[in-house]
């Protein structure tokens, strides 16, 4: 599945086995393609170096969500280039892609590569050697999408979950979001590819499957659509297959239904809100109303036991009254969502809402006005989000253990998630205790709520 021709290239001439590192930024989906990536390299004789050692390659896969992740983006370039000053530094990712010409005045970039060339491991190597190279092509070349999932071959001892692309791009086109422009439209893996990448990710001991993509409720390919693919991903033998983001105008009956006859498909849906009120969402170009919204998550919550909805909410959007955001949080206040995510703001140059901005025909919301916007709903999250947790004091759960410690030869707590995402530290009974769980799916009796707003309990004997 992934390939590539690497043809005379004095960069993989010499002796000693070349080496390549990576640093990844933002979602799942990039963190999935950055590992297909490396496994790119691995298979044509590299070795994915350690963070100690000083690396042939360096890798930075970017983010650009927001204003903020390209700030990020920007330090850890620097960042690279300062501890690995030998090593030749690589960006890419929806950064590269949306702002090469930003990155390329970065002293110490010595290539960079957008959406499409991102998996051309010949682009990495190829070219000058003591100057800029830039392959950044439009994303409307883009015509199929990549298969992307977690490491297999160099799958890093101990780790539990893993990530499997199934879809990338968006139509949706909502008026503040720049991924469109750095993904380009929304395309489907193929339902064949996407089951073998389940199935090699499965053999290679992973015990959780998160399926990841730009919009993967979107997910059409071979006459399936995503409730079809789960479908057929519910036969793979694997412990766990968690679906990530859902948009709410995709959470069908029969989705529902899918996951609610599932013991392999985790309880746990995503479901992004952004605007709290009609108003709000119909400027952000939304595909549903508040009622709709709120109809989808109570049905999906009453049809699947267990099951757990997050919300992402998005505040100080340009035109954002107060009375906008009252009628928001008093309607997130009155949903039954297990936690928030909450996001200011960020106007995102070439979107339709800088355009909107920039003519006058939206107002931005002063700076001061957002952030107590967002420490209210922030507060209001935590309340959320400790009410949840609080149902499940008292009761067994099965948490799928994903870290151990260890003192003095004994562990010295476990943690891991239950089925509907909610972080579970143990502290074993026995203080003898010292066989390896992780990796294995254990009940355990939930005692109380941590200061961090995780579970705390201890393994049920």
């Amino acid at each position: 599945m992934f390939y590539c021709k690497l043809r005379d290239m004095d960069i993989l001439k010499n002796a000693h086995t070349k080496t390549v590192f990576a640093v990844t930024l933002g979602c799942k989906l990039n963190y999935a393609e950055t590992s297909s990536i490396l496994e790119r390299f691995v298979r044509m004789g590299w070795r994915i170096a350690s963070r100690n050692e000083q690396p042939d390659i360096v890798i930075v896969h970017t983010c650009a969500v927001t204003g903020q992740a390209e700030q990020k983006s920007r330090q850890q370039i620097r960042r690279m280039i300062r501890t690995y000053p030998s090593s030749r530094i690589v960006v890419t990712g929806c950064y590269a892609q949306l702002s090469p010409d930003c990155i390329g005045n970065i002293e110490g970039v010595d290539v960079i590569l957008g959406s499409k060339e991102k998996f051309a491991v010949d682009r990495y190597v190829a070219g000058s050697q003591s100057g800029l190279v830039k392959h950044v092509s439009d994303v409307a070349t883009i015509d199929h999408p990549v298969p992307a999932h977690s490491l297999i071959e160099s799958r890093e001892k101990g780790r539990t979950r893993a990530f499997l692309k199934i879809q990338d791009g968006c139509d949706y086109g909502c008026a503040y979001c720049a991924i469109p422009l750095a993904r380009g439209r929304s395309l489907s893996i193929d339902p064949a590819v996407v089951l073998e990448g389940a199935h090699a990710l499965a053999g290679a001991g992973y015990r959780e499957i998160v399926l990841t993509g730009v919009n993967i409720a979107a997910y059409h390919s071979g006459g399936l659509n995503v409730a079809g693919l789960l479908r057929l991903l519910d036969r793979v033998d694997v412990l766990r297959i968690r679906v990530s983001s859902i948009e709410p105008d995709c959470l069908t009956d029969e989705l529902i239904d899918v996951v609610a006859s599932s013991q392999r498909i985790m309880p746990h849906f995503h479901l992004p809100l952004q605007g709290g009120s009609d108003p709000m969402l119909r400027a952000m170009g939304r595909r549903y109303t508040i009622r709709h919204y709120r109809e989808r998550l109570l049905e999906a919550l009453r049809r699947i036991p267990e099951c757990a909805a997050g919300a992402d909410v998005m505040t100080g959007y340009p035109g954002e009254s107060d009375e906008h955001f009252q009628s928001a949080y008093d309607c997130i206040a009155s949903l039954p969502v297990a936690y928030l995510h909450i996001f200011p703001c960020s106007v995102r140059p070439g979107t339709a809402l800088a355009r909107q901005v920039r003519d006058g025909l939206r107002q931005p919301v002063p700076p001061e006005t957002v952030r107590q916007r967002s420490r209210l709903l922030h507060e209001l999250g935590e309340r959320k989000k400790r009410e949840y947790l609080a149902s499940f004091v008292g009761r067994e759960v099965d948490v799928l253990i994903e870290e151990q410690t260890t003192s003095r030869g004994q562990t010295a707590s476990c943690s891991g998630y239950t089925r509907n995402y909610l972080r579970v530290q143990i502290a074993p009974v026995d203080q003898g205790f010292r066989a390896s769980v992780v990796g294995e799916e254990r009940r355990v009796k939930v005692l109380k709520i941590s200061g961090d707003l995780d579970l705390e309990g201890i393994f049920v004997t």
